[in-house]
């Protein structure tokens, strides 16, 4: 809770220190922790911007390595335990601990508010993540709850880096931060791993024996995305557009483009994403992306990638630009 007790000091000199935002390990990081060299590890970003498929070899490797991931997450403690041991063994106790000592920061740190909502919205998110609309709904913690009286919580919870928040765009266009509709968000956990371990005990065992990350409704697979930006410095925006079927997980942007990303848990076709890119009314959005358990393709102005790419879209998406402003001045 250091990010929240340093709020306290009375006054800072200016200059005179340097902030940092702490993040549990990221895929490339998991990659090092495995023994992985950089070179290896930049061939994502090289079969991303060739638009080459990943051979059958490579592609299985990857996979089984994100998949461990996404089950262990990258808290150190439990990356260090799983690679000094080489199983999953004593994992779920230590993931249990550290959301257990989440919930006794709560209490010993939130001072003014009610502690006790707190838990409650913190406990609340993967029943939230697990609806088909994943919009986060204060009467589902608890009957007749009002929005004001837990926004101070997520607020909280917020800061903590305990939750992240995906705000709703009133429109899909640029810019992101001045078109959010403050009353709808999304919330997710900030370590995949860590939601995976508050998971009902047959949903984890499901995970773990049969990596079936599918078992949650895609929640897993979206919750994992949103990791993977943030921890890039990625904003965290969707859209739904209300009495309608379009929608949209989430949206990244470039210096000239607004890019909608989708991510599928299966094999259904994306008519949100065609819709988004084909309408001329969207004029920020003249291309979109695909998360799924597929391999690199390109097809009517969609890219696709396989989840474990995720880590690597800012870069792809600078590079992508780059290259742009390149052929446009040439």
């Amino acid at each position: 809770m250091l990010g929240i007790n340093y709020r306290k000091i009375h006054s800072n000199s200016v200059g005179s220190k340097t902030d940092y935002e702490m993040h549990s390990m990221d895929f490339e990081e998991f990659l090092w922790a495995k023994g992985y060299n950089q070179e290896q590890i930049d061939s994502v970003l090289s079969h991303m911007l060739s638009n080459i498929p990943f051979n059958d070899n490579e592609f299985s490797v990857f996979k089984r390595i994100f998949l461990d991931f996404c089950v262990l997450g990258g808290m150190p403690e439990v990356v260090k335990l799983y690679i000094e041991t080489g199983t999953f063994s004593g994992i779920l106790d230590v993931q249990n601990q550290i959301r257990l000592d989440y919930e006794e920061d709560v209490r010993k740190y939130a001072d003014g508010l009610d502690q006790t909502k707190i838990i409650s919205v913190y406990r609340s998110i993967p029943a939230q993540l697990a609806k088909e609309n994943k919009k986060f709904q204060f009467n589902k913690i608890e009957k007749n709850a009002r929005s004001r009286e837990y926004t101070g919580c997520i607020e909280w919870l917020i800061d903590a880096g305990v939750i992240t928040e995906c705000n709703c765009l009133r429109y899909p266009e640029l810019p992101l931060k001045g078109n959010v509709e403050e009353s709808k968000f999304k919330l997710y956990y900030p370590d995949t791993g860590l939601l995976v371990s508050a998971l009902d005990e047959e949903a984890q065992e499901d995970l773990r024996v049969n990596r079936n990350l599918g078992v949650y409704k895609g929640a897993l697979y979206e919750n994992f995305v949103a990791e993977a930006f943030v921890k890039q410095g990625l904003g965290l925006f969707y859209y739904k557009k209300e009495n309608a079927t379009l929608e949209e997980d989430f949206f990244v942007r470039t210096k000239n483009n607004l890019i909608p990303v989708e991510v599928k848990s299966n094999n259904d076709q994306s008519k949100s994403l065609s819709a988004l890119i084909k309408n001329e009314k969207y004029s920020d959005i003249s291309y979109g992306i695909k998360f799924g358990d597929l391999n690199i393709g390109h097809a009517n102005n969609v890219y696709s990638f396989p989840f474990f790419c995720a880590f690597k879209l800012k870069d792809y998406l600078k590079a992508k630009d780059e290259s742009s402003d390149t052929n446009i001045t040439e």
